[in-house]
C-alpha cells in the first residue's frame, strides 16, 4: 500500500477524532468569511489563547469588512497592540479596502483573487476558502507540515523546496479525496499538529493516525521534521523612561520602517554591554533624556530578541526639541497605538506609582 493510500485510510480516523474532540474556539462557531479571515491573520505566529480576546474585541469594533476598511490605521494598530508583527494589521487594513472597493465587501471566492489581496498567501486563502465557503482548497502551515513529515517519513526542510512543494502536492491530493469536508479536514490536520503531533513530546499513543505513521514505525518522531536551525536568542537590555508633566506622559513614535514601525512607546534607550553590538531595535543613550529612580522591570520578546526593560522615572532633560516625542494623557494611552512592551508597562501600573 502506498503512503498516500495509508493517509487516505487514516483520513476518516482523523476527521472523526477532530469532530469528537475539537476545541471550542469562537471563530469555529461561524462561517462568515470576514470573521474567519481575521482569525487566520491573527493566528499567524501567535498562540490560540492569546488570539481569543483580540479576535472578539476586533470584531466588536469592526464587525464588517466595510467597518474595517473605513478605519484609521492608528485605531487598527491600537486594537492590534500586543499581538506583534504589526505588518499583519497594516496589510489587513489594506486588504479590507480592496475587498470593499473591488469585491463588493465579500472575501473573494477564488484562490487567484484571494491571493491577490495584500497579506493573503496560499495558506490564508486555503483556510478561508475551505472553512468559510466549503471549497476543496488545501493548506499547509507549520502544524500540517509537521504532521505530514512524520506521517510520510519525509526528509528535508519543510520551509524549502523541493519538500515544500511536495507537502502542498500531498495536501491537495488529500483534499481531493474528501466529500465536501475540506474545511473540517484542514482544521483537523492543524488541530492534530497543535495538540497531538506537537514539536516536542508528541503524544503518539493518542494519535488517530499513528497506525500509518512512518515516523512512529521507525522511532523517528524526534528527528522529523528536519527544520533549519533557529536563530540564536539575543539578550537586549534597555532603560524605559517614564516622564510626566502636567498630567501627561512622554511618548515617542518609532521610525516608519523596521520592527514595530510607527507605533508609540515610552522613551526607550538600549544599554549595550561593553564590547557588544547594539541590537538596532532601540535608540542609544543621549543627553536629552536621563534615567532616574528604578521603578521595576518588564520582560518582552520580539522575534529572537529577549528584552529586559528597566522601568525608570525619567529626568526632565527633555525640552521639546527631539523629533518624534510628544505628550499624552493617561486616558489617551489606553486607546493609543502602543507597542506590546509599552502596553505591558501600562498594565503593570507603573504610571500610578
Amino acid at each position: 500500500m502506498s503512503p498516500l493510500s495509508d493517509a487516505i485510510l487514516a483520513r476518516a480516523n482523523v476527521l472523526a477524532w477532530y469532530r469528537r474532540t475539537r476545541r471550542d474556539l469562537p471563530w469555529r462557531r461561524t462561517r462568515d468569511a470576514y470573521a474567519i479571515w481575521i482569525s487566520e491573520a491573527m493566528l499567524q505566529q501567535t498562540r490560540v489563547e492569546t488570539v481569543r480576546g483580540y479576535w472578539t474585541r476586533f470584531l466588536e469594533r469592526f464587525p464588517t469588512v466595510e467597518a474595517l476598511a473605513a478605519a484609521e490605521e492608528a485605531e487598527v494598530l491600537a486594537l492590534w497592540s500586543g499581538l506583534g508583527y504589526y505588518g499583519r494589521a497594516r496589510r489587513l487594513l489594506a486588504a479590507a479596502r480592496v475587498v470593499t472597493e473591488e469585491h463588493s465587501g465579500r472575501f473573494p471566492a477564488t484562490r487567484v483573487a484571494a491571493e491577490a489581496l495584500p497579506g493573503v498567501g496560499a495558506y490564508t486563502a486555503g483556510a478561508v476558502l475551505s472553512i468559510a465557503y466549503g471549497l476543496p482548497e488545501a493548506l499547509v502551515d507549520g502544524n500540517v507540515a509537521r504532521v505530514f513529515c512524520r506521517f510520510f517519513g519525509l526528509e528535508g526542510d519543510p520551509a524549502r523546496d523541493p519538500l515544500k512543494g511536495d507537502l502542498w502536492h500531498r495536501a491537495r491530493a488529500l483534499v481531493a479525496e474528501g466529500e465536501g469536508d475540506a474545511g473540517d479536514w484542514n482544521q483537523a490536520l492543524m488541530e492534530l499538529g497543535a495538540r497531538v503531533c506537537t514539536a516536542r513530546a508528541p503524544t503518539c499513543e493518542a494519535c488517530p493516525a499513528a497506525d500509518g505513521c512512518a515516523a512512529v514505525r521507525a522511532g523517528r518522531t524526534a528527528e522529523l521534521p528536519q527544520l533549519a536551525a533557529a536563530r540564536p536568542v539575543r539578550r537586549v537590555e534597555v532603560d524605559l523612561l517614564l516622564v510626566a508633566r502636567a498630567g501627561r506622559w512622554l511618548v515617542e513614535r518609532r521610525p516608519p520602517g523596521g520592527a514595530m514601525a510607527g507605533l508609540l512607546q515610552f522613551p526607550t534607550v538600549e544599554r549595550t554591554p561593553p564590547g557588544g553590538e547594539p541590537s538596532g531595535l532601540f535608540a542609544l543613550p543621549d543627553d536629552l533624556l536621563e534615567p532616574g529612580e528604578l521603578l521595576g522591570e518588564v520582560r518582552h520578546a520580539i522575534t529572537h530578541h529577549r528584552i529586559r526593560a528597566r522601568v525608570r522615572a525619567g529626568r526632565a532633560g527633555y525640552r521639546g526639541a527631539r523629533e518624534g516625542l510628544g505628550w499624552l494623557r493617561r486616558s489617551a494611552l489606553v486607546d493609543a497605538e502602543l507597542t506590546g512592551m509599552a502596553r505591558k508597562v501600562l498594565r503593570a501600573g507603573f504610571l500610578e506609582r
